[in-house]
């Protein structure tokens, strides 16, 4: 049997030495061309902002028309209806002050702590916000282990196998040997990054990471502004209930007086059975509008992370609300720093770039370092004895000759993707620029049909109260009362409408500016 003590020695002191400063040459030389290889492929820069200095075709006005509110005139007899013309919070008229800051908490310009305490709690625990959060971790971990690519790679392995070993294969017929072998070793590999491949990679992956950040960001604006605009049609809704059972009870004590004039033949049978009729008529939109209501609540309570069953803490009515006058509006230029959509469609854009690199870093020679520190020996205790020691290290290049045309391919199929990603870049930027001369022009049309629902209640208010005199005396017939009556609930639901719709379009025009996020920071805010 072979022993291996009578083995000659394979590792002496001055081996060891050698083997040391070898693997040390191998991680000097591995720096330094990492330090000046560069790195293939474009490198990324930023799209320049639209040159315009405006979001519509023709300028803004500096504020919104004046809706006003009119002086009051006398109730006109509606159980519970407010007096025409009763002063409204959302009659007031808005100035754009351009260039202004948007701030963080832009739903508190609202000045309502019922809504402030429900985005709040939304933020908190909304599982979309969660799970953005989630995403947004993931991708920050990925870069640090992208970034572990920077480095060799280091790998400690041991064995033990028992064989048997013929002498026939060292020319000693009938001579065999049977033992145990023990190895133990340190292996260390290292790819050079000659031409930035990995380097492009950890830029793709922090890409990635920042796409991820500005999509938390957009999670946050959207749920704000989800909360806002549904407990703002909340709270519409709950006034246009209330407006209509305020009209089911004029049109019922107006069906008492009818009857009474019927049974004294001050009334004809048709007179009865219109007002029957129409107060069956409004009694029917009570349904509807309770169902909106509900479902509006039942959104309510998702958006901020309870089930349905559960009571919400708050709820709205339109006088809780403030009409913000002051209207924060960024510059043009501005737009596309601000907004989250576009600086995550950014960030896509500079992670398809970072790949062409990739792609064509992998077409060029890749050079692999490697090395190896360890002991061999058919004893477990002497594997770490100087005696057993090995070591080896070496270096390898490898050329791709011929694949297919599979890396040619990847590179154009990268170079494609990029320009998907420049394309929905500029299309995303069209739409932010799009929202924005949205909202400013809801936000004029909207005060310009406030002045007119607030003039049309008025003046609808003040017809009906002269009409109800009038049939009382006789002057006029029931027809033109009746129609005096329809106008009048016609116009205080367009009116409870349009203030509904100032606020929703304010909201808004603070979630397509960017909702403010950029100054949290600065403001010590947080979400």
């Amino acid at each position: 049997m072979l022993r291996a003590d009578k083995l000659p020695g394979l590792f002496t002191e001055r081996s060891a030495g050698a083997a040391v400063a070898g693997l040390r040459v191998l991680a000097t030389f591995a720096a330094v061309t990492l330090l000046q290889s560069c790195a293939v492929g474009p490198n990324f820069k930023r799209p320049e902002a639209p040159r315009t200095d405006r979001y519509t075709a023709e300028p803004m006005p500096a504020q919104t028309v004046e809706s006003g509110t009119p002086e009051s005139i006398p109730p006109h007899g509606l159980a519970g209806a407010p007096a025409a013309g009763a002063a409204t919070p959302a009659g007031t008229a808005q100035e754009f002050r351009d260039g202004a800051e948007l701030p963080a908490r832009w739903w508190e310009l609202f000045q309502s702590a019922k809504l402030n305490a429900l985005v709040q709690q939304a933020l908190r625990s909304s599982p979309d916000v969660s799970a953005a959060q989630a995403a947004l971790r993931e991708a920050r971990e990925n870069v640090l282990a992208q970034k572990g690519s920077y480095y060799p790679s280091l790998d400690a392995k041991g064995e033990g196998v028992r064989q048997k070993v013929s002498g026939v294969q060292f020319g000693l017929p009938g001579v065999d040997s049977i033992y145990t072998l023990y190895n133990a070793n340190v292996n260390v590999s290292y790819t050079l990054d000659l031409w930035g491949g990995v380097r492009r990679e950890v830029e793709g992956a922090a890409a990635q990471a920042e796409y991820q950040s500005f999509q938390l960001e957009g999670t946050y604006l959207s749920l704000a502004a989800n909360v806002v605009t549904a407990a703002i049609q909340a709270a519409s809704l709950q006034a246009q209930l209330t407006a209509t059972r305020d009209i089911i009870d004029a049109d019922r004590q107006q069906l008492e007086v009818i009857k009474l004039q019927f049974d004294l033949g001050g009334a004809s049978r048709s007179d009865l059975l219109s007002q029957q009729t129409l107060l069956a008529q409004e009694s029917a939109n009570l349904a509807p509008l309770q169902k909106q209501l509900d479902q509006n609540r039942n959104l309510l309570a998702v958006l901020v992370g309870q089930l349905p069953s559960e009571p919400l803490d708050a709820q709205f009515a339109l006088s809780d609300l403030q009409l913000p006058k002051d209207l924060p509006v960024s510059l043009p230029s501005a737009l596309v720093e601000q907004r989250p959509d576009v600086r995550a469609q950014e960030a896509l854009l500079h992670r398809a770039s970072a790949q062409i690199g990739v792609a064509t870093a992998n077409m060029l020679p890749q050079l692999t370092l490697s090395g190896s520190y360890g002991g061999t020996s058919t004893e477990l205790g002497d594997v770490l004895k100087r005696s057993s020691n090995v070591w080896s290290f070496g270096a390898g290049i490898t050329q791709p000759i011929f694949r297919g045309g599979a890396l040619r391919h990847q590179r154009r199929a990268a170079i494609a993707a990029y320009d998907q990603a420049a394309a929905q870049y500029r299309g995303t930027v069209l739409t932010a620029f799009r929202n924005v001369a949205d909202a400013l022009r809801a936000l004029d049309a909207d005060a310009q049909e406030m002045q007119a629902q607030i003039e049309a209640e008025r003046t609808a208010a003040a017809n009906l109260e002269l009409s109800r005199d009038q049939y009382k005396a006789g002057a006029i017939s029931y027809l033109t009362l009746l129609t005096a009556q329809r106008s009048y609930q016609q116009t205080r639901i367009a009116l409870l409408q349009a203030q509904a719709a100032r606020y929703a379009d304010t909201a808004a025009l603070f979630q397509a500016l960017g909702g403010g996020w950029w100054n949290r920071t600065q403001a010590g805010d947080s979400q």
